[in-house]
């Protein structure tokens, strides 16, 4: 998105707005306000990664209407270009505070995502944290092509005001590019692995992770296999240094 309250990072070619929590909610509020349908990106080093090489994923970045750095190398990565950033503004934070903030405004919730019944839990664990939460639909993340027109039709129908999208990037980022203006929602976020979390079927990092930024290292100790994943983070380091050095 456009605006002169703060400044967009661009980096490595990938553009994200650096804005607070606070301020990245206002903004969604003003989406959900004006009715347009929107996609929300929370974008983490790995993405941007993929995204070098992919020239049809770095076009869906920067043509989302709010980008948030989702992950620690983001930051690190930005300030090491010379950007000002505060903090993370996290996938599943933004989830807890929109659905805080949806429990009051009355905003409508649709879960998209997941293995089976993974949606639905996550929704009925937040429902019971957030009382008053309006959940107007769930469906797990497990379809073919062909259940896609049934799948748009069925989300339209319930018209949520937010569309949480928990399909893995890059491919959540790709539907809701694509779909978004039939599917008519105003604010689609995609939300990773956020709905394995919300539903207690994985842990969230202790908060001694979270603290000192090590959620990455928390969840390689806890799933081994995503080694091969995480063999980005450093790449993507060394490109940030290459950039800030060489300019290159």
């Amino acid at each position: 998105m456009t605006d002169k309250r703060w400044t967009k990072a661009n980096i490595l070619g990938c553009m994200i707005d650096l804005v607070t929590m606070e301020e990245a909610l206002e903004v969604i509020e003003e989406i959900i306000n004006k009715r347009k349908p929107s996609h929300i990106i929370t974008l983490n080093a790995e993405i941007v990664y993929s995204a070098l090489n992919d020239q049809i994923l770095r076009e869906i970045i920067n043509t989302a209407q709010l980008v948030t750095a989702d992950g620690i190398g983001i930051v690190w990565g930005a300030r090491r270009l010379g950007y000002k950033i505060k903090d993370r503004v996290t996938g599943i934070d933004m989830v807890h505070q929109l659905c805080r903030i949806a429990s009051v405004k009355g905003w409508k919730i649709f879960f998209f995502g997941a293995a089976p019944g993974v949606a639905d839990l996550a929704a009925q664990k937040l429902s019971m944290q957030y009382h008053g939460l309006k959940v107007c639909g769930c469906r797990d993340g497990y379809f073919n092509d062909q259940e896609i027109e049934k799948i748009i039709e069925d989300i339209e129908e319930q018209s949520p005001d937010i569309l949480l999208v928990a399909l893995g990037a890059p491919k959540q980022e790709i539907f809701i590019n694509k779909y978004k203006n039939l599917l008519g929602v105003p604010a689609c976020l995609g939300v990773g692995g956020s709905f394995d979390v919300l539903s207690g079927k994985k842990l969230r990092a202790p908060q001694f992770f979270i603290k000192f930024n090590l959620e990455w290292l928390y969840r390689l100790l806890s799933e081994p296999s995503r080694f091969r994943r995480q063999l980005s983070l450093p790449k993507f380091a060394l490109k940030i240094l290459k950039k800030k050095y060489f300019g290159r």
